[in-house]
């Protein structure tokens, strides 16, 4: 059996007196995009620190690729792009890659380097300098130079946040290509919809902890907000008929919102034959992932687990 690309155990850090990473269990499996969303301050980039060995655990563990996240030849098979880097403003695109190479212990090789610039959309800029690039194309960059190597698990921290709309599309092409070629990407990135079409799993954390694992899908399937009602407008008499039924509807652009459960439409239907209303249309209003991302940071919900408040340790437990 292929072992699971991340698997972590209770992990844990704290710093001083603040829990950063509460206990978080993770499963990433092989060739999967696994997104990892969570506002500032979450948590996201102390666990990927943890497992790159940038950061030591306070406690619990982890394995990549099969072998412990504290194995140094493991990381020979890892890519990283940090949120934010630097590379030297007077070096050519060409050299930073050939540099890393060497840094990586490799002989350099202009094939690959090559073969990266045309994969990340740099190709024809191998003599431009890094301060004559755009924030989106040192971004381009960066992703290149976690390319180095031939990585088959990559961590990204917000890969895209500086490109266009063009780029991120491109990207995404690139990340889906890589998942095709059984490489697996764990991805940190605030940009929703980039998570929606992309990841084929997240994890939600806020305040160190895992509020939700799975599938978007899943996760949206449960964000029911009622239905959109197509008509034309309403009589009073018709809405005060429905709130003596403990309903209501509400003008929402061109349709009306009914902020009920399925088994309340067929009273709305009856209600609304009764003054001779037409109904054109009527569909399901799903709550957008925006919506599902907030509600589920400030909600106690059994789903998506329960909101917590930052954690001040008392010095008893700051060992534990």
């Amino acid at each position: 059996m292929v072992p699971n690309a991340i698997e972590t155990v209770a992990l844990k850090k704290i710093y001083g007196s603040h829990m950063a990473v509460n206990h978080v269990s993770l499963i990433v499996r092989r060739g999967e995009i696994f997104g990892f969303l969570g506002p500032n301050g979450a948590g996201k980039s102390t666990v990927v620190k943890m497992l790159l060995g940038l950061v030591t655990p306070t406690a619990g563990t982890a394995r990549l690729l099969g072998h412990s996240y504290r194995e140094v030849s493991i990381r020979r098979q890892i890519g990283y792009l940090p949120e934010l880097f630097r590379f030297p403003p007077w070096l050519r695109v060409q050299e930073v890659l050939t540099w890393h190479q060497k840094l990586s212990g490799l002989t350099p090789n202009l094939g690959q380097v090559r073969d990266i610039l045309q994969q990340v959309g740099l190709e024809g800029r191998e003599s431009h300098r890094v301060k004559s690039l755009s924030k989106g194309l040192q971004q381009r960059l960066g992703l290149g130079v976690a390319l180095i190597g031939d990585p088959v698990l990559l961590f990204l921290d917000e890969p895209t946040s500086a490109m266009d709309p063009l780029g991120r599309h491109e990207m995404s092409q690139l990340f889906k290509a890589m998942r095709k070629q059984g490489r697996t990407i764990f991805l940190n990135s605030h940009l929703l919809s980039d998570m929606e079409h992309l990841c084929d799993r997240v994890a939600l954390i806020d305040h160190g902890n895992i509020l939700y694992t799975g599938t978007l899908q899943a996760a949206l399937q449960n964000q029911h907000g009622g239905y959109r009602i197509f008509l034309d407008q309403l009589p009073e008499a018709c809405l005060a008929d429905l709130s003596q039924h403990d309903l209501s509807l509400h003008p929402v652009g061109e349709y009306w919102h009914f902020p009920y459960a399925r088994e309340k439409l067929p009273v709305l239907h009856q209600i609304l034959a009764h003054h001779a209303i037409d109904v054109y249309e009527v569909e399901k209003d799903k709550k957008s992932l925006e919506d599902w991302f907030l509600e589920s940071l400030e909600t106690d919900d059994p789903v998506h687990g329960p909101t917590h408040e930052p954690k001040l340790l008392r010095k008893d437990e700051r060992r534990a």
